[in-house]
């Protein structure tokens, strides 16, 4: 008798809290300088840090849990649509600031008002600001000025770690084996962890199996495929 092949039938997209508090957050050596950062607020060695790393890397996450415990204002929103920054003390909270076009002459008098009157400015980023496309030519000079901390790519830990953690945040049991192979094969990205235990999660669900190492190997070959 031929056996059947699997009907995959994809359930409905379900929300999963995440922890997103800093007892929650996860640390290893590629993000333990970014950690630091947010620890040893306010005693920065320069009022304007810049916080870089690539998509998914924590950023954001990173700048929420420094936003609560500096109560920043966030004046992403302001420097976008070219409005003013009515205050003069405080902290200062400005995300992707490499994705999109900003008033440079706000973000300069920012930076000069942080300097001045000892406030402090996150910027979070993708790149060095090297790279941003800044005309004004003070702007660039108050930014190559700036501390620079980069999150670097994951290591085996660190998505290890990510992985567990995206399981629990479902009320998902997986065994550390298939956790080992997806982490020796997948991308080195924290986006693409996301991505595969959000499909692997849907595969099992839709199929009522278990979670097994032969169901993470056919997550992963099949976004190969796609990506070819």
């Amino acid at each position: 008798m031929t056996k059947k092949p699997d009907i995959l039938q994809l359930p409905l997209a379900l929300s999963h809290d995440s922890a997103a508090g800093r007892e929650h957050l996860l640390v290893s050596a590629s993000i333990a300088p970014a950690v630091d950062l947010v620890d040893c607020w306010p005693h920065w060695r320069a009022p304007v840090v810049i916080l870089s790393g690539p998509p998914g890397s924590g950023k954001s996450h990173l700048a929420t849990i420094w936003k609560g415990v500096s109560t920043a204002r966030d004046v992403t929103d302001s420097l976008r649509m070219g409005r003013s920054v009515p205050y003069r003390q405080g902290a200062f909270l400005f995300e992707d600031a490499d994705r999109a076009e900003f008033d440079e002459t706000g973000l300069f008098h920012l930076i000069n008002t942080v300097r001045q009157y000892g406030g402090s400015l996150l910027i979070t980023a993708r790149s060095a600001p090297g790279l941003w496309n800044v005309a004004l030519a003070d702007l660039r000079s108050r930014l190559q000025a700036a501390t620079l901390v980069e999150i670097g790519a994951p290591d085996d830990e660190l998505l290890r770690q990510i992985i567990f953690k995206l399981f629990s945040d479902r009320q998902l049991e997986v065994d550390q084996r298939v956790v080992a192979y997806l982490v020796s094969r997948m991308e080195r990205s924290l986006d693409a962890a996301c991505q595969i235990v959000d499909q692997i999660d849907r595969f099992a669900l839709a199929r009522g199996r278990r979670i097994t190492r032969a169901l993470a190997a056919e997550v992963l070959s099949e976004r190969e495929n796609a990506q070819r």
